[in-house]
């Protein structure tokens, strides 16, 4: 099978089962590129989906951009962003479409209760595996921790805390060399 039906079908699957946005796609995309077929290898990804969460738009597209690039420049980004939009646009079409008519259904309020947890799962599963990657230990898990709760509680703009984090990474990592030539 040609490789941009294959990448085409492999993000209309993962499009249409995941339930929670982007993040929830991590585990799915990893697990068929990264470990079941072997077009990316795990530190690529890692690079790629740290690249995908900075610059502006939907994750899950921004992901499958990226990685279709990575592997086979244009057409591939086109045929992996094409597979994660369609499915999202089918569903929402007919949502739009019918919901209306029955969100008011006990049983159809009740499975949308029951796919909230799941989906906080699928979000928080990737979230360890990244801090896992990312080396997060007990000495830097204040950083995280902190930027979480800016975020959270006080409204604070993501955009400044990776601003502000980037400047203490330089900073920290001009400290250590300065600190490295004096020895």
């Amino acid at each position: 099978m040609n490789f941009y039906i294959k990448s085409f079908l492999i993000f209309t699957r993962i499009g249409a089962f995941t339930i929670g946005g982007g993040y929830a796609m991590i585990p799915l995309i990893e697990n068929e590129l990264v470990y079941k077929r072997k077009w990316i290898s795990r530190e690529d990804f890692l690079d790629l989906m740290a690249l995908a969460q900075t610059v502006p738009g939907i994750f899950a597209v921004n992901i499958a951009i990226f990685i279709g690039y990575k592997l086979k420049k244009f057409w591939g980004a086109f045929w992996m962003a094409l597979g994660t939009i369609l499915p999202s646009f089918i569903i929402m079409l007919a949502i739009a479409l019918f919901f209306q008519q029955f969100k008011h259904i006990p049983a159809v309020e009740n499975i949308f209760k029951g796919i909230r947890p799941a989906v906080v799962a699928l979000i928080a599963a990737p979230t360890f595996k990244m801090a896992k990657s990312a080396k997060i230990s007990r000495y830097n898990i204040w950083i995280p921790c902190v930027s979480a709760l800016l975020i959270w509680l006080l409204d604070f703009s993501p955009i400044y805390v990776i601003i502000l984090s980037g400047l203490g990474g330089y900073l920290y990592g001009r400290y250590k060399n300065k600190q490295n030539q004096q020895k």
